[in-house]
């Protein structure tokens, strides 16, 4: 299937350039919707749990016809039990690159897709390990690239990836904001 010629209308509801990106790559056409949602899950929930119901909360949100499918995703940084979202400022950033350093964790995308009043929801899991970071690396990532915007503080694809990353175990492209290889196969599975 030649994805330029996928039947349903496709409606990305995100605004990360990340996502936007990587779905564009897979070679989709698509539009944008976004909605502001409170982004605190209930809290007895695990990582996995998280980004499931983020994704699925994300999706609840926007508005779409029966015939466009709508894509929603939510990616969590999960470390020793711990979720590290969004970092607030400077200060809560640097923190969470020290946590990171050194360690391996987590790196959960929750996606949902909905259809014709269908929900679809799963995940992706990817185990990243930092070598230990030098505070003076981290403060220059965070002063240049500033990852406010970013689940742990950080961008794989960016300059703290190329020289901290010392392995990954999955998806590259999880860990940017979308596991495309499952999505793919996903949107794939709404048209057979």
């Amino acid at each position: 299937m030649i994805r330029e010629e996928y039947p349903h209308p496709i409606v990305l509801g995100s605004g990360s350039p990340r996502r936007k990106s990587l779905l564009a790559e897979l070679g989709y056409t698509f539009t944008i919707r976004t909605s502001d949602v409170d982004e605190t899950p209930p809290p007895h929930l695990d990582g996995r749990g998280i980004a499931e119901y983020l994704a699925k909360h994300k999706a609840d949100h926007i508005q779409t016809s029966p015939e466009e499918v709508l894509i929603t995703s939510d990616t969590v940084v999960w470390q020793n039990g711990e979720s590290l979202a969004k970092p607030a400022d400077k200060e809560e950033a640097t923190e969470m690159l020290i946590k990171l350093s050194g360690n391996t964790h987590e790196v959960i995308t929750g996606v949902c897709l909905r259809h014709d009043g269908h929900h679809h929801v799963f995940s992706d899991v990817t185990t990243v390990t930092f070598k230990k970071l030098d505070v003076n690396d981290i403060e220059y990532y965070i002063d240049t690239f500033k990852p406010y915007d970013k689940a742990g503080a950080y961008g794989i694809q960016e300059w703290i990836g190329m020289i901290g990353i010392e392995s990954i175990e999955g998806s590259y492209f999880n860990v940017v904001g979308l596991p495309v290889q499952r999505l793919d196969e996903a949107l794939r599975s709404l048209v057979h």
